[in-house]
């Protein structure tokens, strides 16, 4: 088996391990989370136009609604970038603060950085993002370890600049079997 395609089964079943880590121990914490994510207080929520226009409720084109920005006469939490929009500072509209959930958690309209946070895949190693309260990282490790099996070992590195995010990298100990051959956790493909 070629490297490239080793790594990316191993990037494959590390994005199916942390998917599976945040259904298992960090949406059922959502409901009784002190500080919600979706109240966007220390988080940055990325969405593109038909995201914004659907959440934000707007109904003017987008060249007019990005000159009403510019112009400082827009949502004050949100700022266009890159083609891009990014929203701060005040809860997402989706989000349900009576009954603390999310309204489109499970529909395709829901921002990507939803579902990726806080516990993600990138470039061959998980990310966790610890501003998330329900986010344990010798938990995150076992499950990782798990999936990957007992040739991988797993090496926490936090970011010098952004000491939250915790980067687990896994590291080849054995070269005996490939990824592809070990046993899954519970519910992945």
């Amino acid at each position: 088996m070629s490297n490239r395609h080793s790594r990316r089964l191993l990037a494959e079943g590390l994005t199916v391990a942390a998917a599976n880590y945040q259904v298992a121990f960090v949406i059922p914490h959502c409901a009784e989370c002190a500080k919600p994510c979706c109240r966007l207080d220390p988080l940055v929520l990325e969405l593109d136009w038909k995201q914004l226009k659907a959440l934000w409720q707007i109904e003017e084109s987008r060249s007019v609604f990005d000159r009403r920005l510019s112009s400082g006469k827009g949502p004050e939490e949100i700022r266009a970038g890159d083609g891009l929009y990014y929203a701060h500072r005040k809860a997402c509209p989706a989000y349900d603060a009576a009954h603390r959930v999310c309204r489109i958690y499970e529909r395709e309209l829901k921002p990507a950085g939803c579902t990726d946070f806080p516990v993600y895949q990138d470039r061959g190693s998980v990310v966790a993002d610890l501003r998330c309260e329900a986010v344990d990282l010798k938990v995150l490790a076992t499950w990782i370890a798990r999936a990957v099996g007992q040739e991988f070992r797993i090496v926490q590195s936090a970011d010098a600049e952004f000491p939250f995010l915790v980067t687990l990298s896994v590291r080849r100990v054995a070269s005996t079997a490939t990824f592809s051959n070990q046993p899954r956790m519970p519910g992945s493909a």
